[in-house]
């Protein structure tokens, strides 16, 4: 079997998949899983995986690693500066690698956040409860659960057959990461009129919002803004408005803690007592893993379910045109 050794692991590597821990959340397990979905399932379409492949999420840049046989990858996501042997490496394209070869990424300056790397057969570490992503509060899946570091080696499956005859195959357009970004939600569970004003829903959709730096993998915090709120208290639940008694978090979905609002990120929490206003649907909730904490905005758009549905359609056409 052929492994990828770790010589650098840079701000945060760790392992990934699509589409992470599903049917999981009633038990308290966090999806995980490539918090940019569209940018990691364009790498696996590239260099022949099935979408379902895991290969590494890599936060910001700085990863460095040698593989020790010949094969494929693409690297997608946000733009990094990478080098295969010291060459430049183009990114959304399958390149062929030798055994030996050393691949560099530099630190990114965005826009974006992460960059995604695909390697033909995939990173064949254990699978717990259905997927090899990586949990790193939980210590769950991946390697030891926890973001790579030099000296690890990881194993990769066989190679696909006809994987390397996709070589020089690219993906474009590639998408564009704005510095401030249109994310389409659903309104609710908990919205107007119950919990907020119709006021409330408007403010919420009507301007862009600071990500604060304080923002990771298990939530985006926002900053804060006031709303009139529906109600003056938490009813059974007690105290602010915002409280409600524990219920059932989505992913992508807008927790508000009092003033302060929270996109819930792959690793977020799966229950709780705060509502949730709003939920990113699943065709737009990849824009989170390439919006840059401490620096880019996001902008609520409400849809409908059929816009919703619409917006996944378009999502797996465009990545089924790296197949």
């Amino acid at each position: 079997m052929s492994e990828l050794e770790i010589l650098e692991g840079g701000a945060q590597t760790t392992v990934q998949d699509y589409p992470g821990r599903l049917g999981r959340l009633a038990d308290g397990v966090s999806m995980a899983g490539a918090m940019d979905h569209f940018a990691f399932r364009v790498g696996n379409a590239l260099v022949g995986n099935p979408a379902s492949a895991a290969g590494l999420e890599v936060a910001i840049g700085g990863l460095r690693v040698r593989f020790d046989a010949d094969g494929v990858i693409a690297l997608c996501g946000t733009p990094v500066p990478a080098k295969l042997n010291g060459e430049a490496l183009p990114a959304w394209e399958a390149v062929p690698v030798a055994a030996g070869d050393e691949l560099r990424l530099r630190m990114s300056k965005g826009p974006g956040m992460r960059a995604y790397l695909a390697i033909a057969g995939g990173v064949d570490v254990p699978a717990i409860f259905g997927s090899r992503a990586t949990h790193t509060l939980a210590g769950l899946g991946g390697l030891e659960g926890r973001a790579l570091r030099k000296g690890d080696r990881l194993p990769l499956g066989p190679v696909p057959g006809g994987s390397r005859d996709r070589i020089g195959r690219s993906f474009g357009p590639v998408p564009e990461y704005p510095r401030e970004w249109e994310i389409e939600v659903m309104i609710g569970p908990q919205a107007d009129p119950d919990f907020l004003t119709a006021a409330d829903v408007e403010l919420l959709c009507s301007r862009p919002w600071l990500v604060d730096a304080n923002s990771n993998r298990s939530g985006l915090r926002l900053e804060p803004f006031q709303l009139e709120w529906a109600r003056s208290g938490g009813g059974i639940a007690g105290g602010h408005p915002s409280n409600i008694l524990d219920d059932g978090y989505p992913t992508g979905g807008i927790n508000m803690n009092g003033d302060t609002a929270v996109i819930l990120g792959p690793d977020g929490p799966t229950s709780g007592g705060f509502v949730v206003v709003a939920t990113i649907v699943h065709g737009a909730i990849w824009k989170l893993g390439q919006v840059r904490p401490g620096a880019d905005r996001v902008a609520f758009r409400a849809v409908g379910l059929e816009e919703a549905l619409e917006l996944d359609r378009g999502l797996d056409a465009r990545i089924a045109q790296a197949a």
